[in-house]
């Protein structure tokens, strides 16, 4: 096997588990941040008893899911239990390959076993970058359903059935939102998209701006796959105790907490990618750094108004959920994709 391509293998490879690292960092420390910011909304402290502000409290909840008693029940099916919450993890990491962190002018070459090697400001630039969102988004699903079939336990299966439903009627509008992204902009990958709005008004021509509609349905529709509240509906305690990780403790009940908020940074990065220019801004082509800067601050923004959200909004009733979907979500990103690929035809063509 040729040395560079070995190379090149080992250096992704090393890549991807620094992002990966990266991620579960920030889902530890957005525990703390989300739990600090509602007990703002709602009057309260938070949490302040260890360390400074309670800054170190995500260390005892992790030392306390790591030194629980793994208790796995005789009725379970045990290896579709134990795989389940990875499966919940593992895609929400995986979907961020495809994000650029910066341009592609940020490259940072360097030597290693006598061969070159180009670190690019992404794991992979794929052509078919909004696809494999969409795809790899959906797989996480399926850890949630087999976690909750697999528990044996007719609240988790509810659980999971809420889930399957919800997921798979939520990425319909989605997907159509994104559809009139890809026709203003007339690409799929997301470097693309990006520059599309960095070359343009000196790296304001954000797609939001264009596309507010979009934005709203797929960010709702964001919220509906991430399981966030108000469409926590697969997980709801006053009717389904904990839903489909009701039979799940310790470390297992762990991963699939930080797939939710794995999820939810993923998302907040993805949307700020696609509606808010991303790492674009003012001098941020010339100077790279600048430019993860502004995509940091855009992602804090949406994690922030995603914790507004579950603070302000009522969880809303299953068949509601339903209806909101097919009745008013979906038809509205129709008539959007219909009505962007109709102002294109005749003004651009």
């Amino acid at each position: 096997m040729d040395q560079q391509f070995i190379v090149n293998l080992v250096v992704q490879i090393i890549i991807a588990g620094v992002v990966a690292t990266a991620l579960m960092l920030a889902f530890a420390a957005m525990t703390v941040v989300e739990r600090k910011l509602l007990g703002r909304f709602t009057l309260r402290y938070g949490p302040n008893r260890v360390g400074k502000f309670g800054s170190l409290q995500v260390v005892a909840d992790m030392f306390k899911m790591f030194f629980k008693e793994e208790v796995i029940p005789d009725h379970v099916d045990r290896l579709v239990y134990l795989i389940a919450p990875g499966l919940a993890l593992v895609p929400a990491m995986m979907a961020f390959a495809v994000v650029p962190i910066a341009s592609r002018s940020f490259v940072l070459p360097f030597e290693i076993f006598g061969s070159t090697i180009t670190v690019n400001p992404w794991i992979a630039d794929i052509n078919v970058g909004i696809l494999y969102i969409l795809a790899i988004g959906s797989l996480g699903t399926y850890g949630v359903i087999l976690g909750g079939w697999s528990s044996n336990n007719k609240y988790s299966l509810l659980g999971g059935m809420r889930t399957s439903a919800q997921m798979l009627s939520y990425e319909l509008p989605m997907g159509m939102a994104l559809l009139s992204v890809i026709l203003l902009v007339g690409s799929i990958q997301l470097t693309d998209i990006v520059e599309f709005q960095a070359s343009r008004w000196g790296g304001f021509f954000w797609i939001i701006l264009f596309q507010p509609i979009a934005f709203i349905i797929f960010f709702i529709c964001g919220l509906a796959e991430a399981g966030r509240s108000p469409f926590d509906l697969p997980e709801t305690e006053n009717e389904l105790i904990a839903g489909f990780f009701t039979e799940y403790g310790g470390m297992k009940f762990g991963l699939f907490f930080g797939a939710e908020y794995v999820h939810m940074i993923v998302l907040s990065f993805i949307i700020s990618t696609i509606f808010l220019g991303g790492w674009a801004g003012p001098f941020a082509q010339e100077v790279p750094l600048l430019g993860i800067g502004y995509l940091l601050i855009k992602v804090a923004f949406i994690i922030f108004l995603m914790i507004w959200v579950r603070a302000s909004t009522p969880r809303v009733r299953f068949d509601k959920l339903m209806k909101f979907c097919w009745k008013f979500l979906l038809p509205l990103s129709i008539a959007n994709a219909a009505v962007t690929a109709l102002v294109i035809a005749v003004f651009f063509f």
